[in-house]
């Protein structure tokens, strides 16, 4: 990967104390059940997110919100900006403890104007899914099956899981490709390391090509994805990575694969010390 090849395009230093920049990230907010039974709320409260000392800091806190017993912070550039293609570097220092999720991933930017007017949404535009009920659904006659998960595609950049201390996780979901479904082999790739990664801050990149995505941690390679990887089917149900995606950073609490939550090591600290994005000007 030659870096030389691309411009910088969008970045986040997080040098001012204080709330994140609200030109350049959204906040998901709720305590209702997220997907995969995690067991946090989450909030856009100071306390599980703001920037401090150069580092955008998400915290996760054993208390109570509505029926969920932890809060934790998930942002997003979500209806403020997203990317099609190029290289995505975070430098970040990620949190310790059985039971910690975080992530930095992508989801497709989707164009909701075709939602009627009654649809409950979000200040970001995008809809208030546990507001909207089933009579609403099927008013509308629901979302087209592209725009659902796993077809819409899924980047997941870099996870950790705290059970997993070693581990990072590298992985794309998409229709013919996901862990829930066995009847094909998952772009998932689990890599262990020999030292303890939450001990200090690592590069975590991405380079996403038309053909390929290849992921980095302090620029070496560990795993890459070509689009022919699928003998049978190179097009939108096994790459649905021709459109784009918006950045969420997160740390989700247990669930299916955070597992079972050692409180003991609450609360977990997630830092970033920037979000920077290269692209290819003339592609």
């Amino acid at each position: 990967m030659n870096l030389n090849d691309y411009t910088l395009v969008w970045e986040d230093d997080f040098n001012v104390d204080g709330p994140v920049d609200s030109s350049k990230w959204s906040f998901e907010t709720g305590n209702h059940q997220w997907p995969n039974k995690e067991l946090q709320a989450y909030t856009d409260r100071p306390t599980n997110v703001h920037v401090k000392d150069g580092n955008l800091v998400i915290t996760a806190l054993k208390e109570q919100d509505g029926e969920r017993s932890y809060t934790s912070a998930k942002i997003t550039t979500a209806g403020k900006k997203s990317f099609q293609y190029g290289y995505f570097e975070f430098r970040a220092k990620i949190p310790r403890g059985k039971g910690s999720w975080p992530a930095i991933w992508m989801m497709p930017e989707h164009d909701w104007s075709f939602l009627p007017d009654y649809v409950p949404r979000k200040e970001n535009g995008r809809p208030d899914w546990p507001k909207i009920t089933e009579e609403m659904k099927q008013q509308f006659g629901g979302i087209p099956d592209k725009m659902k998960w796993p077809e819409c595609g899924e980047i997941d950049i870099v996870e950790h899981v705290g059970r997993m201390e070693n581990d990072l996780l590298f992985s794309l979901h998409n229709k013919n490709h996901n862990h829930a479904n066995k009847k094909t082999v998952p772009y998932t790739k689990r890599v262990h390391f020999d030292i303890n990664l939450w001990d200090d801050f690592h590069n975590y990149a991405m380079e996403w090509t038309k053909d390929y995505i290849e992921y980095f941690i302090d620029g070496v390679s560990y795993c890459r994805y070509n689009r022919s990887d699928d003998k049978e089917c190179q097009g939108h149900d096994s790459w649905p990575y021709d459109k784009p995606y918006f950045i969420i950073m997160n740390i989700a609490v247990g669930g299916g694969l955070g597992g079972p939550v050692d409180e003991t090591a609450l609360p977990y600290n997630f830092l970033i010390d920037y979000v920077r994005v290269w692209q290819k000007i003339d592609a």
